[in-house]
């Protein structure tokens, strides 16, 4: 199949053009500046198109460059910039109304669980209100994945988790830190993202998850577990989800904005309401990934790579966020580029030193 990635870049994203390739599909991916997506491992692989999502003009003439294409992947998202709820629904109609004019099939989409709560964070709206614009009136018919935490290094979720147990010698737990969640691996995001582009999975959404349930702390726990560094618990009280955030934005490394909207959603449980995709789509080779297999794999994760050279998709890639792999890695990352940068001096300098044959000659 011809398929379009729109938010390639991004850590779901960048290993899902992995995957689709490894299957033979061919992949077109949109950028603002298609110049960066040369960074990336799979780059030569693709074809790339120019595209804003929030510029219907952008939008249709990237839709219409990419020619025929079977599905788009709609994988963009704001979050933790200004007003970004009501730009994420914009670009999402805008996405739509594109495919429909070009006679594109199907529309898949990456979003949240959306828990039957009236009063439901900006982040969490914003992912029901972006299905809802990728539905219009003879538009493609929409395969909505919705997922909790995504368990891998690199995911903002996981690293906002292991800095915190990293930095935080005293583990404050806030009553409501043992909501119930089911997180899902990356790899198990990945396969059912592939297995939704294929006509046999009618349209309609799907709740995807791993083999088990949890809570937020358990994630927590297990990274601990897994570092074997121990870590005194605090039960403490009056302290709302917002201020988490906040905190929490001060503290980790990830863009404050995002840390703030991510963790002020965890007021809510995140549970899947439904297994039918299990029914529909095979599991992966070996079976879900429980979640202590795919946060010590993470854990595991060694000097970043190439995307597509992963040993293992719950790895560090070397296109995710500098600050993802926690403080070690930062700091070897440092050293690294500090060595390299030092090298590149010394040979420069050494070149000017060195007489040239005009030089040798006189």
């Amino acid at each position: 199949m011809r398929l379009l990635i729109t938010g390639a870049t991004g850590y779901v994203g960048s290993r899902l053009v992995c995957a689709l390739l490894k299957q033979g599909h061919e992949v077109v991916v949109t950028s603002r500046d298609t110049r960066k997506l040369a960074r990336f491992g799979w780059s030569s692989q693709v074809s790339k198109v120019t595209m804003d999502a929030d510029d219907p003009t952008s939008v249709k003439k990237a839709v219409a460059d990419a020619g025929a294409v079977d599905a788009i992947y709609y994988l963009v998202h704001g979050i933790g910039q200004a007003d970004f709820a009501n730009g994420d629904r914009d670009a999402a109609r805008n996405v739509a109304e594109a495919a429909r004019d070009a006679g594109v099939g199907r529309i898949i989409y990456l979003g949240g669980f959306v828990p039957s709560d009236d009063k439901l964070s900006t982040h969490l709206q914003s992912r029901a209100d972006v299905a809802e614009g990728l539905q219009i009136d003879g538009g493609p018919e929409l395969v909505w994945l919705r997922a909790a935490v995504v368990i891998g290094a690199g995911s903002t979720s996981f690293e906002i988790i292991r800095y915190m147990a990293d930095r935080l010698p005293v583990i404050p737990e806030p009553g409501w830190i043992t909501n119930a969640m089911d997180p899902i691996s990356i790899r198990d995001a990945v396969h059912y993202l592939v297995a939704a582009c294929e006509s046999s999975l009618p349209p309609g959404h799907y709740d995807i998850s791993g083999p088990d349930s949890a809570r937020y702390i358990s994630i927590l726990h297990e990274y601990i577990s897994a570092v074997r560094v121990p870590r005194l618990r605090l039960p403490v009280f009056g302290i709302s989800t917002r201020l988490a955030g906040r905190v929490g934005g001060m503290l980790v490394p990830v863009p404050a904005s995002l840390t703030e909207e991510l963790v002020t959603s965890l007021n809510h449980p995140m549970t899947a309401s439904e297994h039918r995709i299990r029914d529909l789509v095979p599991p992966p080779e070996g079976g879900l990934t429980p979640m202590r297999e795919a946060v010590r794999a993470s854990v595991r994760s060694p000097y970043p790579r190439s995307v597509c050279d992963l040993d293992d998709l719950h790895h560090l890639a070397d296109t995710d966020p500098a600050w993802a792999g926690g403080d070690w890695l930062r700091v070897k990352r440092g050293v690294v580029e500090t060595i390299g940068t030092s090298l590149g001096v010394a040979t420069k300098v050494v070149g000017a030193l060195r007489p040239s044959r005009t030089d040798v000659a006189s």
